[in-house]
């Protein structure tokens, strides 16, 4: 067996060997700084212009001591929250309806699901303009029907608070739906049959069996919902909601009505900052647990009931069908 070589003083000489690991770890980092550089241009610079421009003097006292932005973080949080309520309540029922209610066509309601998180939003405000817009068709079957002149039907409320509601709930409810089908299809059916079985109604077994399990999943959707409404622009800005004004509104007529920069950025680093805080929130409550919650892409279809390993708990069950 051959020795290592020594050098002179007594100490190990060095090989080729032993510097291919310090090669190989400066061949990973070339490799990962054109990415990161592409970042730092395209994404991180023009942040910290918009922190650097948010930082002139008397920008955030001028900007928090404005009635407009105290009115529009109030309309933001709201929407958003009233938004995401109503998305759960509705995405929880859906989701029920398509995963344990057979019905023709459930299958493809499921893929149509998958379909319509690729839709851009404002094409839902659009939709949704032409059936209760002002001139929409619901205005102009009842101008039809009693002759009132064009444009004075009872469907005017797009153009309000609750228009963009609507919307927002419209169009966000599928990113409620999808976790929730991806955890339905990996349900015990088990626990279904026995705590049937034992006598519990439909609405007792959806509260004691099948709501615990579906809890991650409706806090990831949620979660993500929340964000997402926190910074949505082109439900406002399409609905038309002139007396509707949230922070990326604001941020948009500071910036190009007024070209008030300074106040813009303040009001943009605000929403960055609470959109970061929710976005932590919710990679808390994904990485719960220790385990990965239900995703988006792990149902791609209908879903599929799939017996789990192991015996359902029988407390469980038989106080579900208590």
């Amino acid at each position: 067996m051959a020795s290592p070589a020594l050098t002179a003083s007594g100490g190990r000489r060095r090989t080729a060997a032993d510097s291919a690991p310090e090669r190989g770890g400066s061949a990973k980092l070339l490799r990962a700084l054109p990415p990161v550089l592409a970042l730092a241009v395209v994404f991180l610079y023009p942040l910290a212009l918009v922190v650097r421009e948010s930082l002139a003097p008397g920008a955030y006292a001028q900007v928090f001591a404005s009635a407009s932005f105290r009115d529009a973080l109030v309309t933001t949080v709201w929407l958003a929250v009233a938004a995401t309520a109503g998305c759960l309540l509705l995405g929880f029922v859906l989701a029920l309806v398509i995963a344990f209610v057979p019905f023709p066509g459930g299958k493809a309601v499921a893929k149509f699901i998958d379909v319509f998180l690729s839709f851009p939003s404002f094409l839902i405000t659009l939709a949704l303009l032409f059936v209760y817009g002002t001139v929409g068709m619901a205005n102009g079957v009842w101008t039809d029907v009693t002759g009132a002149p064009a444009g004075t039907g009872p469907f005017q409320f797009l153009t309000t608070p609750w228009g963009v509601l609507l919307a927002e709930i419209t169009y966000f409810t599928p990113f409620v739906m999808r976790p929730l089908l991806a955890a339905f299809s990996q349900l015990d059916t088990a626990q279904l049959e026995v705590a049937s079985s034992l006598g519990a109604r439909p609405l007792r077994i959806v509260r004691r069996v099948i709501l615990p399990e579906a809890l991650p999943a409706l806090a990831a959707g949620g979660s993500l919902v929340l964000v997402l409404c926190l910074n949505e622009f082109g439900i406002v800005l399409f609905t038309g909601a002139k007396g509707v004004t949230t922070l990326p509104m604001l941020v948009y007529g500071k910036a190009i009505l007024e070209s008030d920069y300074a106040a813009a950025c303040v009001v943009a680093v605000v929403n960055v900052a609470i959109s970061v805080g929710l976005y932590t929130v919710y990679r808390a409550v994904t990485t719960s647990g220790g385990r990965r919650p239900a995703q988006p892409s792990d149902a791609g279809g209908a879903p599929r009931r799939r017996t789990l390993r192991g015996r359902p708990s029988e407390g469980r069950l038989r106080r579900a069908g208590a």
